[in-house]
């Protein structure tokens, strides 16, 4: 079965998006089937559908801008994680962030305000940065075709909490080239053991506590993460142990959230 942007649009309606949400969306392509248009296509039927309100797609580069290739130039850096942030990243309807290993395409109202200072980010999701205004705004995730392992706003709510296991050894000195040429140079340092992998050990929390509810886009299973209610629930557990709970695969222990409400 193919499907048309229209049967896109019906199907993020009935998922509960409006055409004035902020929406961020980490995407398997391949998972929701063959589109009518490809690739270009499915990123119109979103920006189409949020008429009123913000797409937001990471252009993420972490693999290559690192301490041994250290510059990030905004309109030649591809990103390193998929087809449709790829895409994103060179389509001039839209403005790419300068965050030099985090960085995210926006589209629509509040795009310029959404991403302002990402030049200077000195971690992949500082507090008072745009992965911190996800929160703050109440953007809508979906992961579409993948797991809560490829939520990087948990790596912003890691980041308020101030976990110490989030930096790794040592600053390095990264480049941030603009649309312009200009040059931003400043000290950056990484994450370190965030066990991302094992995001997913939060499903049975976030599905029960209404976090996260499910959906379909094309042939795609969706998540639809709420990130206002994902960051309070979080910081609500991390307040209750010091344990890292995704070193392994295990599903979060029910004392630390059952009586949790959001």
């Amino acid at each position: 079965m193919s499907y048309t942007k229209q049967d896109l649009k019906a199907q993020l309606a009935q998922m509960g998006i409006t055409p004035t949400d902020r929406v961020l969306i980490h995407t398997s392509y391949k998972s929701v089937g063959e589109i009518e248009g490809g690739p270009d296509a499915f990123l119109d039927a979103f920006c189409e559908y949020l008429s009123e309100g913000l797409l937001i797609v990471p252009t993420h580069t972490w693999a290559n801008v690192n301490r041994q290739n250290p510059v990030y130039r905004v309109h030649e850096t591809v990103p390193c994680i998929g087809l449709i942030p790829r895409l994103a990243a060179v389509r001039r309807d839209g403005i790419r962030s300068l965050h030099p290993t985090h960085s995210v395409w926006a589209h629509g109202v509040g795009a310029e305000e959404l991403v302002r200072g990402e030049e200077l980010a000195r971690t992949p999701a500082p507090v008072g940065g745009t992965w911190w205004r996800f929160g703050e705004l109440g953007v809508k995730i979906l992961l579409i075709g993948v797991g809560l392992e490829r939520n990087t706003y948990i790596h912003a709510v890691d980041e308020i909490a101030a976990l110490g296991r989030l930096s790794d050894k040592g600053e390095w000195e990264v480049t941030v080239v603009d649309a312009a040429g200009q040059e931003y140079v400043h000290p950056f340092r990484g994450h370190a053991n965030t066990g991302s992998d094992n995001f997913g050990n939060f499903e049975e929390a976030f599905a029960t506590l209404g976090v996260m509810k499910y959906a379909r886009l094309g042939d795609a299973e969706v998540r639809v993460v709420d990130a206002r209610a994902c960051r309070d629930v979080l910081l609500a557990i991390y307040s209750r142990t010091d344990e890292h709970l995704c070193l392994t695969p295990a599903q979060i222990p029910r004392a630390l959230w059952e009586d949790l409400r959001i």
